[in-house]
């Protein structure tokens, strides 16, 4: 009987794996008839594709068989999305020049669709992009997102703020699996260097559908950088500098690819000292370094792929708590933090006829540490390096990494994770396309140093979900339903008669949740967008369990262990217009949040610090976003840009909620020029953010004033005979601004934010 289960299956199978198949084509210009050299040609659903070459033609080899969307997209025409049958006949496509920007295909929602298929709207940049705009880290780079904004503590540390919502709130995805990092502190960052990530992606709203707990105010997707074309073989080495820090980052890049193996490895490294205010006055260890490698190996033929990545990151990054000592120096004094970033992750896929099946596998080790004054050799550290930066921090480098080597860490957490996200896309039905899934995260919680911030604990989740696409002319319908299980056990910390004991923990949290949504085509330039969601979010462990002082936030935090799941449920609704010279959406959002967790102060003070406890209200968000994008024809080098962003968030008392970003309003006016004899794809811009006065806040914040920040860069790319080399020069606050974001860290000390950076980019592709 077995014998014979083996053959039927085999028998079933053969098809599949024999089926290997070519697919090629050729790519015009529909108006002139000319090839268009360099267009992408790329199947979402195998993750598979190449360029066109300077006649036009392509080849993609080992294919499956079946029916699969391709997309097909280039700069300055109007992309295509079609589905088509492998195996299948040699392949033409006459593309639409459009002075429209080119689209791409969106990875964080389920379908993997354009955007303007899409049911969900989601933001997306290229960080090349987001770097032509000055930025210092990733997570100040993505503050250049209408709707999305950066809680800050200095520079260095940057954790997203989306809407209005942070921290646990905000689900951060890199490597197709989900980011663990201790997220849950205020002064804990992304720890992800920009280097070697390729795009951003931004839900901006509840995603517990697609993403369990902690998706409940968004999700920031970040998509790796790609291996090289099949047969190609690429480098790359870039370096920046930073005026203000008088910091630097280099990064160098090679990638190669056959039919069917692919590798990649970039290494890079940063330095930067403490950043300069708009006053003149550096603020005293805001310096940071970091150290990253990311690689990569796949392997994909006609059935299967599989692609194993990994990145290491060590950041050490001075916690600024006064304007003391000015020095340049970029060695790092107490207090600080040493964090180390293990990311494995594994994405399988395997294909049938006409369905496959996903599934991505992660492990993360994350260790925090945090190096005070007070501990071993503290004194001792402190007054040699007093003593090195009277010396303007020229020396100091190597007595300092010694005395370092002898410290031990005040706080010192090991967070290990696992997780696995399994889905299977059915065939299609119809108009229907389907998929179901479960997904599932193991994670273990140590302390080993003197000081607790949360006690040793186990966290389990599980999760299954199914989700449909119903596509019509006109309309397009999207819905999906979610249950999800999670479990705390924490482990007793202390004893009962001490001050900071903190009891033992063991609690189970579940949640139903579910998303629909439609979008409406009423003609080829106006669309509408109409989603209803709820999410979750389970409590964490700081705010079940604290009982200690909380010396980065400068307060006394006791948890609560009855704290229930966060709850809430979100409509949200977009309108877009776009023509070959006008561009315009506008979206907005109500966001109930029923059981919001919040820091409340309670009068008393312990170890002179102010005690907060955690509690629960409901609370509300509502505000939106808009803009305008005009790009005149045939003037399609000239672009004028402005956007709008608000919100606004209350507790049921009307009380407002705290850390809710100011108003603002951007203005962008940019010219591009895609060909040249000797500078190609130039560029240059200049742009006006306005933030407004902050007058609605929480009651334990004060008003922040408004501000206006000017930048403006230029850039453009030189082709050497077998190489290219592109340069950019980008400012940000010109006029050296002293100002504070309502969002930083730093407020409270009256600290003000960077002053004037002028950054300078080499990048030379070989």
């Amino acid at each position: 009987m077995r014998m014979l289960l083996i053959t039927l299956l085999f028998t079933a199978m053969a098809p599949i794996i024999y089926a290997q198949n070519q697919f090629s084509g050729n790519i015009t210009n529909q108006e002139t008839g000319e090839p268009v050299f360099s267009a992408t040609v790329y199947f979402p659903r195998l993750e598979k594709g190449t360029t066109t070459d300077i006649d036009g033609n392509f080849t993609i080899k080992n294919l499956p068989s079946g029916n699969y969307k391709l997309v097909v997209s280039s700069i300055g025409f109007t992309s295509y999305s079609n589905e088509v049958n492998i195996p299948s006949s040699n392949f033409k496509l006459l593309l639409n020049p459009s002075a429209v920007e080119m689209e791409e295909v969106i990875v964080s929602t389920p379908f993997h669709q354009l955007q303007s298929e899409n049911v969900m709207r989601v933001e997306r940049e290229s960080v090349s992009e987001l770097n032509k705009k000055g930025a210092v880290t990733l997570a100040d780079g993505i503050s250049q997102i209408a709707g999305v904004e950066n809680l800050s503590t200095g520079v260095g540390i940057g954790k997203p703020v989306i809407r209005g919502l942070s921290s646990n709130r905000v689900l951060t995805y890199t490597q197709g699996v989900r980011m663990e990092n201790q997220q849950f502190g205020g002064e804990h960052g992304l720890g992800i260097s920009s280097k070697g990530i390729g795009s951003v992606e931004v839900i901006k709203g509840p995603a517990s559908l697609l993403y369990g707990s902690d998706a409940l105010g968004g999700v920031l997707y970040l998509n790796p950088e790609q291996y090289a074309s099949a047969g190609e073989t690429n480098a790359e080495v870039n370096g920046d500098y930073f005026s203000n820090t008088l910091g630097y980052q280099a990064s160098a890049m090679a990638k190669t690819s056959g039919d069917k193996l692919k590798f990649i490895a970039r290494g890079s490294l940063a330095e930067h000292s403490d950043y300069k205010a708009g006053s003149g006055e550096r603020v005293t260890n805001t310096r940071f370094n970091e150290k990253d490698l990311k690689t990569g190996i796949a392997y994909q033929n006609a059935k299967f792929k599989s692609d194993l990545r990994y990145n290491f990151n060590r950041s050490e990054l001075g916690i600024p708590e006064e304007i003391a000592e000015q020095t340049t120096s970029k060695t790092l004094v107490l207090p600080y933090q040493q964090i180390d970033n293990h990311i494995l992750s594994l994405d399988n896929k395997i294909y049938f006829a006409n369905s496959s099946i996903d599934a991505k596998f992660g492990y993360q080790f994350n260790n925090r540490k945090e190096f005070e004054d007070h501990h071993e050799h503290g004194e001792e550290h402190e007054d040699h390096a007093d003593e090195e930066h009277d010396h303007e921090g020229e020396h100091e480098d190597h007595d300092h990494e010694e005395e370092s080597e002898e410290l031990h860490p005040a706080l010192d957490m090991e967070l290990e994770t696992f997780n696995y996200n399994i889905k299977y896309n059915l065939p299609k039905l119809g108009n229907f396309e389907t998929i179901a899934g479960i997904q599932g995260m193991w994670q273990e919680n140590k302390n080993t140093g003197e000081e607790v911030l949360i006690p040793n604990a186990e966290t389990v989740d599980f999760g299954i979900f199914a989700t449909t696409h119903f596509h019509l002319t006109k309309w397009d319908f999207q819905a999906g339903l979610r249950y999800d299980t999670r479990n705390i056990d924490s482990d007793v910390y202390g004893d009962t008669d001490d001050a900071e004991y903190i009891q033992a923990v063991d609690r189970d949290f579940n949640s139903f949740n579910g998303a629909f949504g439609a979008k409406y085509q009423f003609n080829k330039h106006l669309n509408a967008r109409l989603n209803l969601a709820s999410g979750f979010r389970a409590p964490n462990l700081a705010e079940l369990t604290s009982n200690g002082s909380h010396h980065g936030a400068n307060r006394y935090e006791v948890g609560n262990a009855n704290l229930d799941n966060e709850q809430n449920f979100q409509i949200d609704f977009s309108l877009e217009w776009r023509n070959e010279h006008f561009e315009a959406f506008a979206n907005a959002f109500h966001n109930t949040i029923n059981n919001y967790i919040y820091l409340n102060p309670t009068g008393e003070t312990i170890n002179e610090n102010p005690v907060y406890d955690y509690v629960q209200d409901e609370a509300e968000l509502y505000g939106g976003e808009a803009g305008i994008h005009i790009h005149p024809h045939p003037w399609d080098w000239l672009h004028i840009e402005s956007s709008f962003e608000t919100v606004t968030g209350k507790r049921s008392d009307d009380a407002y909620l705290p850390l809710i970003p100011a108003n603002s309003i951007t203005n962008t006016f940019r010219v591009e020029f895609n060909e040249g004899e000797i500078i190609e794809n130039k560029y240059a811009f200049i742009r006006l953010k306005n933030v407004f006065d902050k007058e609605n806040t929480s009651a334990f914040e004060t008003r922040t004033g408004g501000y206006s920040l000017l930048g403006a860069g230029f850039g453009g790319r030189v082709q050497l005979e077998k190489s290219e080399v592109q340069i950019s020069v980008n400012g940000n606050n010109l006029l050296d601004k002293t100002y504070i974001s309502h969002l930083s860290r730093l407020k409270t000390d009256g600290i003000a934010n960077i002053g004037r950076n002028i950054m300078v980019s080499v990048q030379w592709f070989l």
